[in-house]
């Protein structure tokens, strides 16, 4: 007479979609992290952004049937604090948080138009960080899951060629590091990933630095980083050693380099 033993059955975990919101909806590195995600088990997206139709070409582009989208601008402060309460509301809290806002302009620094600089100023700080507040007093609430922000190396020293951007990126990238210490024992990790060059549609046209990396590569990197407990990455890695020594150079020789 011979046995058999019945297949074990699959676990509850690997069952349950991962929650994933990403503000910033229709970013690449946002979406690209998404997708690397949801290529180690199920994920159920939650996109907010400023523009709907792209919202939902972006959600289609994901091919997760339960994605979800709704309307938030960065700018639009007054929105922040309902907008957020009703995702975490509607998807019963969030396992993973991709804070991907942002624009870039004012290049020209001194030059650049003014309102223009008010605008990367107010969207890369004032409402990347107002954004980044609201989620993690949400998550701190119930005590769980990863806000992933995405920075740049440029925080590490902001250059004369970027120095609005730079500048409002190094603010909210000292916010993040500030408030992961203040949440640290709250049972949230708080995940900061610095890229270089990236290319994007953001930055499609400007010239090329070196070290450029893809958004599909700051994905891999970020998602392997997820379940970790690094505080910050830099991508790509080695990226962290050439800002070890930028960090330290005089100011005289810095503002001669090409950067």
């Amino acid at each position: 007479m011979s046995s058999t033993t019945a297949p074990s059955p699959p676990s509850l975990a690997a069952a349950v979609p991962r929650r994933v919101l990403l503000v910033g909806g229709t970013s690449e590195i946002g979406l690209a992290i998404v997708r690397r995600l949801s290529a180690g088990g199920p994920v159920r997206p939650y996109l907010l952004g400023r523009d709907r139709m792209r919202l939902e070409h972006a959600a289609a582009s994901l091919g997760a049937p339960e994605t979800a989208v709704e309307v938030l601008d960065a700018d639009d402060l007054g929105e922040h604090e309902s907008v957020i309460e009703r995702s975490f509301a509607e998807a019963d809290g969030f396992d993973v948080v991709v804070l991907a806002v942002g624009v870039l302009g004012a290049q020209k620094g001194i030059d650049a138009d003014h309102a223009e600089a008010l605008e990367v100023m107010r969207v890369n700080f004032l409402g990347a960080g107002s954004l980044l507040l609201h989620c993690l007093r949400h998550m701190t609430r119930r005590g769980h899951g990863t806000l992933v922000l995405l920075s740049t190396v440029g925080v590490e020293r902001p250059r004369a060629s970027n120095a609005v951007y730079g500048a409002a990126k190094a603010g909210l990238d000292a916010l993040a590091h500030g408030l992961a210490d203040a949440t640290v024992s709250s049972g949230v990790r708080v995940l900061v990933v610095r890229p270089g060059f990236v290319h994007t549609r953001m930055t499609a046209g400007l010239p090329v630095a070196p070290f450029a990396t893809t958004p599909d590569a700051v994905a891999d990197a970020t998602v392997q980083a997820v379940d970790g407990t690094a505080p910050t990455i830099w991508v790509p890695g080695r990226l962290r050693l050439v800002f070890a020594v930028l960090r330290h150079l005089p100011r005289a020789i810095y503002r001669r380099l090409p950067l």
